[in-house]
């Protein structure tokens, strides 16, 4: 087994985290510094899984639209 650490910045973590979820979780552990975690990237993060799942018919950007004016 292979560890690698990427910093990543806020504007391509969704994307980088949508990307390595997609791949076969049996030979993936994705471990996360939480520590250091923006809240608004982590929320998005949750977001692409949801999307992923079917169970919205929403966009990334309207979900998040939608949050923002009800949270922010």
């Amino acid at each position: 087994m292979h560890t690698i650490k990427l910093n990543v910045q806020d504007s391509i973590y969704g994307h980088i985290m949508f990307l390595l979820n997609s791949l076969n979780t049996k030979e993936l552990e994705i471990v996360e510094d939480k520590a250091i975690q923006d809240d608004w990237s982590h929320l998005e993060f949750e977001i692409d899984k949801g999307l992923s799942s079917g169970i919205s018919d929403k966009t990334h950007e309207e979900i998040m639209a939608d949050i923002k004016r009800k949270y922010a």
